[in-house]
């Protein structure tokens, strides 16, 4: 990896224009068919899978001066534990906090799959740029 990193907010902005995205299109239908349980868990669902990819991008930008092989151990290692913080958090909401599951799941599951799709492009980008 290079010696010096720069700080690029072109991660933080594909995050950014995803929320606002899945915001706008999603806010009607949610707002006038949804019922309150189902609307909460969805909203749920996306914090959760913020938090994730916004560690996930901390753990990119502390690994970034490291060696190549330093450099993955990291951020697969990374992706594994917010992985399974993510379940307990899931089983947490679920259990605990009686969340709609299936709504909290569905999003959780979408936005997870969205934001970790960008998360290994970008890694991909930081990569091939190194």
């Amino acid at each position: 990896m290079s010696a010096v990193t720069k700080f690029d907010p072109t991660f933080l902005k594909q995050i950014f224009l995803v929320i606002i995205v899945t915001a706008g299109l999603g806010s009607y239908p949610l707002l006038k068919f949804a019922t309150e349980q189902v609307f909460e868990g969805i909203v749920a669902g996306v914090v959760l899978s913020v938090v994730n990819v916004l560690l996930g991008y901390l753990v990119i930008q502390f690994s970034l001066n490291r060696s190549y092989a330093a450099f993955i151990q990291i951020v697969l290692g990374g992706i594994a534990v917010r992985l399974f913080v993510m379940v307990g958090l899931l089983l947490i909401c679920v259990g605990l906090l009686k969340f709609h599951p299936v709504s909290l799941v569905g999003s959780l599951f979408v936005m997870y799959t969205v934001f970790l799709t960008i998360e290994v492009l970008y890694i991909h980008k930081k990569i091939q740029n190194s």
